[in-house]
């Protein structure tokens, strides 16, 4: 939902959050015209080398949990250290300059079911030293 937003401007409330969809969008940012690939993964990775192809994949993350679902929260710290450790690879070209990442609790408009505290993902944002944002 959070890609489709992006991309066009609208809330799409029915969807399937299972589907693991590639988008491609052209934005302005800064005067500057942008071609964006986004892979949406779905979270749905059992297999580690699947979660590691599609890090490598990337140059940029949005590491999105739900603030309804502790578990989704818990992934976050792992799947920074993991884009870390994979961008950091003397094997990537271009050697050790990190992608940039950001940390998005999404759902921050469903208060009865928050199972995460804005307090928590700001935490977790100062530990890991990237920028955090709450959204709905």
């Amino acid at each position: 939902a959070l890609t489709v937003r992006f991309i066009t401007r609208r809330f799409i409330g029915d969807y399937d959050p299972t589907l693991e969809m590639i988008y491609r969008h052209v934005a302005v940012i800064d005067g500057e015209m942008v071609h964006f690939e986004i892979l949406d993964t779905a979270g749905q990775e059992e297999d580690s080398l699947q979660i590691e192809e599609k890090i490598k994949w990337g140059d940029g993350f949005a590491v999105v949990y739900s603030v309804t679902d502790r578990c989704s929260f818990d992934e976050v710290m792992r799947l920074c250290f993991l884009i870390n450790h994979l961008h950091s690879s003397p094997k990537r070209s271009g050697g050790a300059e990190q992608p940039p990442v950001v940390i998005v609790g999404n759902k921050k408009d469903l208060q009865f079911d928050r199972m995460v505290s804005t307090e928590d993902g700001e935490n977790l944002s100062k530990a890991l030293k990237l920028p955090f944002f709450e959204i709905s």
